[in-house]
């Protein structure tokens, strides 16, 4: 499967923000997908999840300012961020696991996202 991840780019704090990952041609059903984000020199760390059910999962760090959302049609995840603050700069990386393929997680590219005044 192909991660097509699109958006990021830069704000400055208080403005929005939105990412989309697309799953090219997945050979099996998405469970989970999800974003993930990473500083340099820092662990990667959960932003939030969504299941094929469309419950999710986020954070504490981004909770009330930042909602996932899926469709499933288009195996497609979103991210929309509102309120970003310099220390939500990251790369931050789509994420997506299956049902026939349990462990094994897949990764986009990672699109950077800049938040400064």
């Amino acid at each position: 499967v192909q991660l097509v991840e699109s958006g990021g780019g830069s704000a400055q704090p208080g403005e929005s923000l939105s990412l989309s990952c697309a799953a090219r041609e997945p050979r099996f059903a998405i469970e989970l997908m999800g974003w993930y984000r990473q500083i340099p020199g820092k662990k990667r760390e959960l932003v939030a999840t969504i299941n094929l059910g469309r419950t999710t999962n986020y954070a504490e760090s981004v909770k009330g300012r930042f909602t996932i959302s899926r469709d499933n049609d288009k195996n497609t995840v979103y991210l929309q961020m509102n309120g970003l603050k310099p220390e939500d700069t990251a790369l931050y990386y789509c994420y997506l696991t299956f049902f026939l393929r349990p462990g094994r997680d897949y990764w986009g590219q990672g699109t950077q996202v800049t938040i400064s005044s």
